[in-house]
């Protein structure tokens, strides 16, 4: 069985040159996406008071600051993206690219679309739902340049991701992949995010991604590490996106002078946890990890991309049904709803990827006269 996701959406990550199959980055993308699900559960505020009926930080006293640093799950999936786009991307044409990213990324997130605006639909659920106009643009996946609202709050980072597959397929995918031609992509793409960053135009921020571009350029340089680990590019091009990446966390992130904030993170906290996700996928690119081959680990990645789509949204419903309504406690609810999400994850996995998928990518595909 393939995964449907690579930092999210990506294909699963197959044989590189040394041979085998990188299951470990199955288990890390799983992992990004629980660091996630706790920030949305107990890390953050917004309408997960609602849910819980009183502050997260009240439900988890200890554990809500940890929960705080799980929105860098997000950072960590721009990483892994660079990397497996970058694997899969290689040796492929434009239209084979197209319709992998395309197959791989729109079934599950209009089932997604479809499956949140039906449940907030329902009269015993009080969250608001956007306007039928609004959820056909959603299905396009271009609705916050747009300016239209989200069915899903987790989609802004597909947005992100989409914009990176663009700038890939045009400047390495179209000409050609090649060593030369990923690091004169990388080492352009940070000079001009460094640039658009500096002449605060909106324009060059929408296309180059100052806040985002180190991540996924990052994710580039180490999988150019696990072509051949002694590349001194390679590792400069890890190297100053680490810096420049962590520079960015920290600036989005650090809280310490908001006395209203929910959590205080610390810089030292979140260039900890920037610096874990390059270290993970470091050490899957040098094969560290090969020992992590576990057959389960493909399953856990076949997950993660529908659950994380489904599990804000819905999360509150099941939260807010268990502990509320239920009286389940807190602990035993956030457990109950990680499982939930998980195996709903499951079901769309089975019925709606794997059928869907290969039928949707195989269409792209086809030649046409």
């Amino acid at each position: 069985m393939k995964t449907a996701q690579g930092g999210l959406i990506a294909d699963a990550p197959k044989a590189a040159p040394s041979g085998g199959r990188l299951r470990a980055l199955d288990g890390l993308r799983l992992l990004a996406a629980l660091m996630v699900a706790c920030y949305h559960y107990g890390g953050r505020g917004g309408e997960i008071t609602h849910a819980w009926g009183t502050s997260a930080a009240r439900v988890f006293p200890t554990l809500h600051t940890p929960f705080s640093y799980g929105c860098l799950g997000v950072q960590i999936f721009f990483v892994i993206s660079g990397f497996v786009i970058c694997m899969s991307g290689w040796g492929r044409s434009p239209r084979s690219f197209f319709a992998s990213r395309a197959a791989r990324l729109l079934p599950a997130y209009w089932v997604a679309v479809l499956l949140v605006t039906a449940v907030f639909a329902l009269p015993v659920v009080v969250y608001e739902t956007v306007s039928p106009s609004d959820v056909l643009v959603n299905l396009t996946l271009l609705q916050q340049p747009l300016g239209v609202d989200r069915v899903l709050g987790v989609d802004w980072t597909l947005w992100a991701e989409v914009r990176f597959y663009a700038l890939f397929a045009l400047c390495v995918v179209l000409p050609g992949a090649n060593r030369r031609r990923v690091i004169l992509f990388c080492a352009g793409w940070i000079l001009a995010a460094a640039i658009a960053q500096g002449a605060h135009q909106p324009l060059l921020d929408l296309v180059l991604m100052p806040e985002y571009a180190p991540f996924f350029v990052g994710g580039v340089g180490l999988y150019l590490v696990h072509r051949d680990r002694r590349d001194p590019y390679a590792w400069g091009i890890t190297g100053v996106s680490f810096l420049i990446g962590q520079h960015y966390a920290v600036r989005s992130l650090w809280n310490a002078a908001d006395p209203d904030a929910f959590a205080h993170r610390t810089s030292f906290g979140i260039i900890a946890v920037v610096a874990f996700g390059f270290v993970a996928v470091g050490a899957i690119a040098l094969g560290w990890l090969e020992r992590v081959n576990w057959r389960w680990l493909t399953v856990a990645g076949a997950l993660t991309y529908p659950f994380y789509l489904v599990h804000e949204h819905l999360g509150w419903v099941v939260v807010e049904t268990l502990h509320r309504r239920l009286g389940v406690p807190s602990y035993a609810t956030f457990l109950l709803t990680i499982a939930s999400m998980l195996l709903l994850a499951y079901a769309m996995n089975r019925l709606v990827e794997e059928k869907l998928t290969p039928r949707l990518r195989k269409a792209l595909s086809a030649p046409r006269g």
